[in-house]
């Protein structure tokens, strides 16, 4: 079973959430319904970045190595990837 690690924010350079699923486009769809605490508070409803990995162990463990990276490190990983912060989730059912 796949799994995802994913990047939320509010805004560009805005607060960011640093999440792990094993359906990507499930979890996005229930950040940007609101669903979830930290989330919720924050507003954070842009799906900034996402990556895929054979398994959700593998995901765990990537989740676990992003969250203790300073934030310069995160921005820079969206930035590649994604550099108008543009939200992803829409791509998702493409």
């Amino acid at each position: 079973m796949p799994g995802y690690v994913y990047m939320m924010t509010n805004r560009p350079n805005g607060t960011l959430y640093c999440g792990v699923t094993n359906d990507i486009a499930r979890r996005s769809y229930e950040h940007r319904n609101g669903e979830g605490g930290f989330t919720r508070r924050y507003g954070l409803k842009r799906l900034v970045w996402f990556e895929c990995h054979d398994s959700i162990a593998e995901a765990i463990q990537r989740e676990t190595s992003i969250k203790r990276w300073p934030r310069a490190w995160k921005v820079r990983l969206i930035v590649e990837g994604n550099p108008d912060w543009a939200d992803l989730h829409e791509d998702l059912n493409n």
